[in-house]
């Protein structure tokens, strides 16, 4: 009798399972700072979440990431993590922070993008989708309702909705009928959600994703009906697939204008410093993306004064330090001829210096727009580290 009372006495209290306090905002602009508190701890924002798609933030140390780099939210991915490690060790593990020894904030997508973009042979139903692994060619479904069954065994903090994502060149009777669909399947997320508790004992949240490409009607429709469910957060997605940039920040203006101001808003898969920092300006709070770490592997290195790349010649006897206003230890204790030599000869340590300073860049970067919105100096700030942080060494 008594554990059934504490157990209800628990869940009485995790009704408000994620809570979102609206600090400050830019006086000459959108551009918010805002604290998250999740049961796994506080996210200031605006924040980049370092992607883990498969349980690893690629070539980067859990001890790297919370020391050096300062990550507070990790992001995985519910496709990647259903097919390896799959459920049952994940379940065995206790869910994800344990399996990675992860013990902050985690996100994770619902995999729809993977499904859409990786999977072969898909095929839409008004159940779900049906699609061959990338890895072996063997067959899953997902539906909504065990999408979110499992991203309650990966036990994520903030759980995604099951979505179609259509290309950002998707005509128009394609795309309304893609989130026709994406709104049904909210629905029964919503449900199944509702439904199911976090087998480990914490909260979870779950986040509606407002889709419809780059037409502005079916955007605001998406945006309206996402703001109907009343989730304690909201994702954009469906942008940085193929539309031009413009158009992009467009629909980013007109769905913030619709999603409650009381609530973060997440945009997905976005993107670079520029891109970030745009969206900052109109109302974003969370942002992820591959861009640092995927690039990083591949030579890139961004800094304050632009971005270089590490196979060039000319830091072949450049031995000045990898970046003088870095935060991270890889920038005092490597050498720009040296980080270039590690990319010409391939060594897998040139990899990691590189994502682990891109990563420690993009977190100080957020540092500073936050610093400076709560200053009310953002917009200045913005256009003119735009200018220097995109250029080319």
């Amino acid at each position: 009798m008594m554990t059934d009372l504490l157990s209800l006495s628990l869940k009485l209290q995790r009704i408000n399972i994620l809570d979102f306090q609206l600090q400050h905002t830019d006086p000459k602009s959108n551009a918010r700072a805002g604290l998250i508190t999740t049961d796994h701890g506080q996210v200031e924002t605006p924040i980049f979440m370092p992607v883990g798609t498969a349980g690893s933030v690629k070539a980067v140390h859990i001890t790297e990431l919370k020391n050096d780099i300062k990550a507070q939210i990790i992001l995985g991915n519910t496709y990647h993590l259903y097919l390896r490690p799959g459920l049952e060790i994940l379940r065995q593990a206790g869910g994800m922070h344990k399996f990675t020894s992860w013990d902050k904030p985690l996100l994770t997508d619902s995999g729809g993008f993977q499904v859409f973009s990786l999977a072969e042979n898909r095929k839409l139903t008004e159940e779900g989708a049906l699609f061959q692994s990338h890895i072996d060619g063997s067959r899953h479904f997902f539906t909504p309702e065990n999408v979110i069954d499992i991203q309650r065994i990966i036990g994520a903090d903030i759980i995604m909705a099951f979505d179609e994502c259509t290309p950002g060149t998707a005509d128009y009777t394609y795309a309304k009928k893609s989130l026709e669909l994406t709104e049904r399947w909210l629905d029964r997320c919503v449900t199944r959600f509702r439904e199911t508790e976090c087998p480990y004992g914490y909260s979870q949240t779950l986040f509606p994703i407002v889709q419809g490409c780059v037409y502005p009607d079916l955007r605001r429709r998406a945006a309206e009906n996402v703001a109907a469910k009343e989730a304690e957060g909201n994702a954009i997605g469906g942008l940085a697939v193929g539309e031009p940039t413009e158009k992009m920040y467009e629909m980013i203006e007109l769905v913030n204008e619709i999603l409650p101001k009381d609530k973060p808003r997440y945009l997905m898969g976005v993107g670079t410093p520029a891109n970030i920092l745009e969206a900052i300006e109109r109302g974003v709070d969370m942002f992820d993306c591959i861009i640092p770490t995927h690039n990083g592997r591949n030579g890139q290195v961004f800094t304050k004064n632009g971005i270089m790349n590490m196979r060039n010649e000319r830091w072949k006897n450049d031995f000045s330090p990898l970046d003088e206003n870095g935060t991270s230890f890889v920038d005092s204790l490597y050498s720009k001829a040296y980080l270039r030599h590690l990319f010409n000869t391939k060594e897998i340590l040139g990899l990691q210096i590189a994502s682990i300073h891109n990563l420690a860049f993009y977190l100080q970067l957020m540092r500073e727009a936050r610093e400076h919105i709560i200053a009310g100096d953002f917009s200045i700030w913005k256009n003119d580290t735009i200018e220097n942080v995109m250029r080319r060494l």
